[in-house]
């Protein structure tokens, strides 16, 4: 399911690619998965916990809203 008009990237041959051009485009690929599944597990380990304390102040505590929460998405 992806996004009405999110444009596609370019499909790249691996095999066509010069040697030092593939080692950092693996690479690359390999941090920014390694990078989601970091935040995948903690969002995972947010989803199991009973309350939520960042620098002392209670922020979720049991089946309540979050409090003094805000998750900011600038475009």
């Amino acid at each position: 399911m992806g996004i009405k008009g999110k444009k596609r990237p370019k499909k790249t041959n691996l095999l066509e690619m010069p040697d030092p051009e593939r080692i950092k485009l693996i690479k690359e690929v390999r941090e920014k998965l390694q990078q989601r599944i970091t935040e995948a597990k903690l969002w995972q380990s947010l989803l199991e916990i009973e309350s939520l304390t960042i620098n002392g102040n209670m922020v979720y505590k049991g089946n309540e809203q979050l409090n003094g929460f805000c998750l900011e998405h600038k475009i």
